[in-house]
């Protein structure tokens, strides 16, 4: 079992910067991988960017190209997402989560879910 809770989110200004933590408790093995979502008012959850847990490749969304990052520090069991040059169409819950088999840029390849955190990106 794996537990994710995720944190920093809050509010930025249109052009700033965020960097979003999520920390697992319990076992990431080797296979898993982690990704990060959203999802706005009124819209689906899509993902915003996935990396897997030993190899460290990444993923992501063509929306967020070139301006977040996601990466992982395996001693502390923590993945993140640093988000440079935020827009206002940025604005959505943001959560972490973990998977342990298919591909990782698909969402129903992902079992445990962080409970969310709020960007808001004003203009």
């Amino acid at each position: 079992q794996v537990q994710l809770a995720e944190s920093g989110g809050g509010l930025a200004q249109a052009g700033g910067s965020l960097r979003l933590s999520c920390a697992a408790s319990g076992r990431i093995f080797t296979g898993y991988h982690m990704g990060w979502f959203r999802q706005a008012p009124g819209k689906e959850r899509e993902i915003v960017a996935a990396i897997t847990w030993s190899a460290g490749l990444t993923y992501y969304a063509d929306a967020v190209k070139g301006r977040f990052t996601i990466s992982r520090e395996i001693p502390k069991n923590t993945v993140y997402l640093r988000m440079n040059s935020l827009n206002a169409e940025d604005t959505a819950v943001y959560y972490c989560a973990a998977g342990g088999r298919g591909a990782y840029h698909l969402l129903a390849n992902y079992n445990y879910w962080g409970q969310g955190t709020q960007v808001t990106v004003s203009s």
